[in-house]
């Protein structure tokens, strides 16, 4: 082989490791690679505005799950959300969950608000504290219409 040629082989295999650490950060950033065991846990939602499969569980900020299904109950009319949660975090049995926003511009969580109970859910149990997204146009409304009548208008 020509020097040539072997500093081609040499410069492939720089770029293809490159590309691989690369691939290997992305999946662990973005959660793709081998993720831990999980258990599934359901709620009953009033308004799932802003939830969609995949969207993050969080406690205390930090992920520690996502949505894994989101349907309506044809019989309550309520969005009955499934969500996987870490195996390794323990969830309070008086817990409750709420669709809290990131920010005004901000996408919507799931957020798990911790109880104080010394038992702890299991894969398959019901959520039954939950807190519905709100939406930010309904609650400028209010605020407008509220701010006339204080004016005694």
């Amino acid at each position: 082989m020509s020097n040539e040629n072997l500093t081609e082989v040499a410069v492939g295999g720089v770029v293809l490791a490159v590309a691989a650490g690369f691939l290997f950060y992305a999946g662990q950033v973005t959660g793709f690679s081998a993720a831990p065991s999980e258990y599934a846990l359901t709620a009953s939602f009033r308004s799932a505005d802003g939830v969609d499969v995949g969207t993050d569980v969080r406690l205390a900020g930090v992920k520690v799950g996502r949505v894994t299904e989101l349907e309506l109950d044809p019989e309550t009319y309520r969005a009955r959300a499934v969500i996987s949660v870490r195996e390794d975090i323990e969830v309070p049995d008086d817990s409750a969950l709420a669709i809290s926003s990131e920010g005004l511009l901000g996408g919507n969580f799931v957020e798990v608000l911790p109880g104080g109970s010394p038992f702890y859910f299991a894969a398959g149990d019901e959520i039954e504290f939950t807190q519905g997204s709100i939406s930010l146009i309904s609650l400028l409304t209010k605020f407008v219409a509220g701010s006339d009548e204080d004016n005694g208008e």
